[in-house]
């Protein structure tokens, strides 16, 4: 039987890395799961815009059937639609999270001489919340190109978005309040959860074990920040992404999109798409978590001695 090794030493006090660290660490962990993950974000957002009250069009009965037909009718290349705001967004918006989780902890320390279950929730949160200002332009231009059934390149769409709504509320910053609240919630049980577990349970001696134990930790703080954050998503999509009617505005603001959805289309619409959502998330999340930390250990490591 494997031993376990407690893992609750006398560690030195907590103090800020080096930010360079979790900058590098956080852009080469996103790049991989942003190549790898991106077909489950399109189809996620494809099932997210549909509505009973639109007449008409492509409706999707599923995740499968959205992946046969949009396989069928638009070719290999649409489940990498967006691909190009993703990545151009991904890898700064999770470079300032991690750069802000890590050097936030500090101020969330409360007297005590290391992080804390409510250190992690807030820290992370309070990344969540600045990643969402980098990112909602990013947003809005990529709901807009995966809700297209057409080829449409970033920056004609992009082009398109400032021209005919401009760089606001209602153009590039479109659902910002509601992206905002998403990622707060989303990142504060992300990091809460993975950091506080991690730290919480017994390591185990065999490297392997101590992997998979990480690994597990990962995938369920990844699972418990999807579906709690998941309606907040719904409603984002549906404010940034084309609306029913051209020319009117169904759609506005978090609360009111949260009851006209729930009122016309049932509470349960706000988790459509939880499967292809859990499907990227959950082994997308853990490889950002597990490759974060294991490229900022190497950093600190090779370059802290």
């Amino acid at each position: 039987m494997t031993k376990l090794k407690e893992n609750h030493e006398q560690r030195p006090a907590h103090k800020p890395p080096n930010p360079i660290f979790p900058i590098i660490a956080g852009g080469c962990s996103s790049i991989v799961d942003a190549l790898l993950m991106q077909p489950l974000d399109v189809i996620t957002t494809r099932l997210q815009l549909q509505s009973d009250m639109v007449i008409g069009g492509h409706h999707y009965t599923g995740m499968l059937d959205a992946f046969k037909t949009m396989y069928r009718e638009e070719g290999i290349t649409s489940f990498w639609k967006g691909l190009v705001p993703v990545l151009l967004v991904d890898t700064p918006r999770r470079t300032i999270k991690f750069l802000v989780f890590e050097q936030s902890k500090q101020y969330f320390m409360f007297g005590e001489k290391h992080p804390t279950p409510l250190t992690y929730f807030l820290a992370g949160g309070s990344g969540g919340m600045v990643e969402a200002i980098v990112q909602n332009p990013f947003e809005v231009v990529k709901v807009s190109q995966q809700a297209s059934h057409q080829p449409v390149h970033t920056m004609q769409m992009a082009r398109t978005i400032i021209r005919n709504e401009g760089f606001g509320f209602r153009g590039l910053y479109k659902g910002m309040s509601t992206t905002v609240t998403r990622n707060f919630i989303f990142n504060a049980i992300y990091f809460g959860i993975y950091w506080t577990v991690r730290d919480a349970t017994p390591t185990y001696k065999n490297a392997f074990y101590d992997f998979l134990r990480t690994v597990a930790i990962a995938c369920a703080a990844s699972l418990f920040g999807c579906v709690a954050s998941l309606p907040l998503d719904a409603v984002k999509t549906r404010i940034q992404g084309p609306q029913p009617v051209p020319g009117k505005i169904k759609y506005r603001s978090t609360f009111q999109t949260l009851y006209t959805i729930s009122k016309e289309e049932g509470w349960t619409t706000l988790y459509k798409g939880l499967l292809p959502v859990v499907l990227r998330m959950v082994p997308g999340g853990a490889i950002l978590l597990i490759g974060y930390e294991f490229i900022n250990k190497l950093l600190v490591l090779k370059f802290s001695q």
